[in-house]
């Protein structure tokens, strides 16, 4: 077989080629985790949230690669962009990512060690600015802005009397709500460790990604 040949995901029809980028990148989170675990002090009481970030990054990265090209009229192109854009920042905002409110005193960028997935995580302190940037977030928020930008697209030129609002659209909405339910746990591992909420946000992102990918809604 030849790396341009599908492969059957469940519903999916994937190219090999994207298949074998998530194994290398498979291959080289496991190298990353067995560096932690070997190299930390630190005691993993809930392993699977170790794996959480991973699962948004391999998941996100598959779905873009498995999405064919997008072609359409520029005007319409750029119209989805723009709202596939703010699609994503709605949901870093709704997350907490990015916030206005200042946690003061102000101290500028800073990194922070975290495991591997959820760090090494970039944050900003500013006098009316607060942003934290997690990377399974940045990694998995653009692939569902890429996903939602080829609906639109795709959409607008489907029969579908119009294109679909984010309100209406299932697979649209819920990354919200796992955005807002990210949000309540304030991106603190303690806290995750105490309740559901990243076990929720995680279904909720492949069941979206699912969604925008196979666009049964459109079919």
């Amino acid at each position: 077989m030849t790396t341009t040949e599908p492969v059957r995901v469940g519903p999916l029809s994937l190219p090999r080629r994207a298949v074998l980028v998530v194994g290398v990148l498979l291959a080289l989170e496991l190298l990353l985790l067995a560096w932690y675990l070997g190299t930390t002090t630190a005691t993993v009481f809930a392993p699977r949230y170790l794996l959480y970030p991973f699962v948004w990054v391999n998941v996100g990265v598959l779905a873009v690669l498995g999405t064919a090209p997008v072609t359409g009229p520029s005007r319409r192109r750029l119209l989805a962009g723009v709202a596939a854009t703010g699609y994503a920042g709605l949901l870093f905002v709704i997350d907490g990512s990015l916030a206005l409110a200042a946690r003061p005193p102000a101290t500028g960028f800073h990194v922070m060690p975290l495991p591997p997935g959820w760090g090494p995580a970039l944050a900003y302190d500013g006098a009316t600015l607060t942003v934290t940037l997690f990377p399974y977030r940045v990694v998995g928020y653009a692939a569902l802005a890429y996903l939602l930008y080829a609906t639109l697209v795709e959409a607008s030129r489907a029969a579908l009397g119009g294109l679909l609002g984010l309100a209406s659209c299932v697979s649209c909405t819920l990354p919200v709500l796992a955005a807002f339910v990210s949000g309540v746990a304030g991106g603190s591992v303690t806290a995750v460790a105490t309740g559901l909420s990243y076990d929720l946000s995680t279904l909720v992102f492949v069941a979206s990604v699912a969604l925008l990918s196979w666009r049964p809604f459109g079919r």
